[in-house]
């Protein structure tokens, strides 16, 4: 067993490629889902909280106040969408797709890829199981942005995009 095995701590992954934090500041692969907050494009106070499960592709998607979007009736909405983009551009395509469970088909997977191979295999049914806990985390990794600069890695902020690369 290596050392990082024992320990309490987790790898920091560096980002496949950076991103832009305004539209979807959160994205994880935990819990047996992707999962993210992404931003309302009509409302600068309102966020989304997004989610699709791993081999199901189970979504969810609803407001902070937990009111349920409007956009996903039977289908991925917007903010489903660019969640699944920027875990592509946080996690890559491949670990994404391994992830959810999800066989792309040929060529070299991305976003759309992923998506597509989702809706053909089975269409998304409704998962309203992930918002609380989910929105809970992102605010509590929020608090990190109060602590003084420090160099120190900060485990638990694996998930948050830096342009150096991190050992």
């Amino acid at each position: 067993m290596s050392d990082w095995e024992r320990s309490s701590t987790v790898r920091v992954t560096a980002p496949a490629r950076a991103r832009k934090l305004a539209k979807v500041p959160f994205v994880e692969l935990a819990d047996g889902r992707l999962q993210g907050v992404v931003s309302s494009g009509s409302d600068i106070g309102r966020v989304y909280v997004s989610s699709v499960a791993a081999g199901t592709y189970a979504f969810a998607c609803s407001t902070n106040n937990n009111r349920p979007c409007g956009g996903a009736r039977g289908s991925f909405c917007n903010h489903i969408l660019a969640l699944i983009g920027e875990a592509v551009l946080q996690y890559g395509a491949e670990r994404v797709a391994r992830y959810l469970r999800v066989e792309p088909g040929e060529g070299e997977p991305d976003a759309s890829a992923l998506t597509s191979a989702m809706r053909d295999t089975r269409p998304p049914q409704a998962d309203a199981g992930a918002a609380a806990p989910v929105f809970s985390r992102f605010l509590r990794h929020l608090a990190y942005l109060e602590f003084t600069p420090d160099t120190t890695p900060v485990p638990e902020m694996h998930w948050f995009p830096t342009t150096r690369a991190v050992a």
